[in-house]
């Protein structure tokens, strides 16, 4: 290696506790922050419908409206911060998500208002999630923690402001002053906190000697995307992970609003909170259940959501307050576990400088999901909601099959060395979050 190639290498926290150990906490609070925002809209779609005389189809629309803003800030975040640093890209997270709160808290009345909200949200919220989830992956590693800490940390982070948000932004709603208003506005002075509190965070990622120098289409190319395993583990998973989340929280309270006691913003809110706090339950079990040998916790969790999706047709064909608990409870567990088990596979697939670009394309697919209950409002003309879950359960069960039948194929290259001798990592000195699969079609031995 040249000095001109030790210049122009991105400079990063070596990986021996010269990094505090809670320096990620203050990553985590913008993270959390920001799914607040992000998810504080969801339990208010049954308001919308009420005071605004929204249809399903349009508050459903809002729901998913934030995705325009999310990918572009996953796919160009993601590579600008491989480029310029961690912190010049996450500090605009905050006050996005600041003017987001502000426009859907004076443009309750207007679809076009809420929509521009929700895609400033939505641009935010792809900022922390892209560059969040690896700044504090990179602090974890650098710390010295587990190599699998720095992915449950960001999920449970941005799990636990979705499921703050939402039930915090319901019980204002349903029974506080101003019930459009107020939860935004709480929102906007959290924001201000959250973003102060960042500047304290040690940036892991130095900009490059040549990164003015180079086109940025060159950053914008991820060659791990084309990694084998996760075309064949990944891909297959991330839809699912807001699809089942948004059919939770989207889907069941609309066809529960006749059916909540006269709380329906309340009960929206309650199946948000259920969904997502199971989430965190299941998240905090997933260290046992995942490990870098085979696909377990991607099929564990494609098995908990095919599950869901059953107790979804159960939920919707009875529209009983029990069967949508249970339904929201179950496909909460497979949206926690099937975030974690991505985050995790795509540490493992992607090399230090494809982490933050491979994060990014990960989490992009995995938000398509959330314009499922949307096409669920435009095939309700033809199907039933629960025909349309059983439907959910076949696919489901589909991309299980998928997955399973890659339990051990494309494993990266440290996966498959610990699979054939346990002790060979440590005698070899390889490390583990340093390893990666070279995403160009090789397999490894272990099949």
């Amino acid at each position: 290696m040249t000095a001109t190639d030790l210049r122009d290498a991105p400079q990063q926290a070596p990986g021996d506790g010269s990094v505090p150990r809670r320096a990620w906490l203050a990553v985590a609070a913008t993270m959390v922050a920001v799914a607040w925002g992000g998810n504080e809209f969801t339990p208010l779609l049954v308001m919308y419908r009420e005071v605004s005389s929204f249809s399903a189809v349009t508050v459903d629309l809002l729901l998913g409206a934030y995705v325009l803003g999310i990918v572009p800030a996953l796919l160009l975040g993601g590579p600008l911060s491989d480029r310029y640093g961690r912190r010049p890209l996450l500090l605009p997270a905050a006050p996005l998500s600041l003017a987001g709160s502000l426009v859907l808290a004076v443009g309750s009345g207007s679809p076009l208002a809420l929509g521009i909200g929700r895609v400033l949200c939505g641009a935010a919220l792809g900022l922390v999630m892209a560059v969040g989830s690896t700044w504090i992956t990179e602090l974890s590693d650098n710390a010295g923690d587990d190599p699998r800490a720095g992915a449950r940390r960001a999920s449970l982070a941005l799990t636990l402001g979705f499921l703050v948000g939402a039930g915090v932004a319901s019980v204002l709603a349903q029974w506080g002053p101003w019930p459009a208003h107020t939860a935004y506005i709480l929102h906007a002075l959290l924001t201000l906190a959250s973003g102060a509190w960042l500047l304290s965070a040690p940036e892991t990622r130095q900009p490059t000697a040549s990164a003015s120098q180079t086109p940025l289409r060159d950053d914008l190319r991820i060659p791990a995307a084309g990694d084998r395993r996760f075309l064949r583990v990944v891909l297959p998973l991330a839809p699912w992970v807001f699809g089942c989340a948004g059919s939770a929280y989207a889907v069941l309270p609309s066809l529960m609003r006749e059916h909540s006691g006269g709380m329906p913003i309340a009960f929206s809110g309650l199946l948000t909170v259920l969904t997502l706090g199971c989430g965190i339950g299941i998240q905090v079990l997933g260290r046992a259940i995942d490990t870098d040998r085979s696909a377990r916790a991607s099929v564990v969790a494609l098995a908990i959501i095919a599950v869901g999706m059953g107790l979804g047709a159960y939920a919707s064909a009875r529209l009983t307050l029990v069967g949508a608990l249970l339904a929201a409870a179950v496909l909460g567990m497979g949206y926690g576990l099937a975030l974690v088990a991505g985050l995790n596979e795509v540490r493992r697939i992607a090399g230090p400088d494809d982490l933050a670009g491979l994060t990014a394309v990960y989490y992009s697919v995995a938000y398509v999901g959330f314009f499922i209950p949307a096409v669920l409002a435009v095939l309700a003309g033809w199907w039933s909601y629960p025909q349309m879950f059983a439907g959910g359960l076949v696919i489901a069960l589909g991309c299980l099959t998928v997955v399973a039948a890659a339990w051990r194929a494309h494993l990266p290259a440290t996966a498959a060395v610990t699979l054939a001798t346990p002790d060979a990592v440590t005698s070899m000195g390889i490390s583990e979050s340093g390893a990666h699969s070279a995403g160009d079609g090789r397999e490894t031995p272990v099949q």
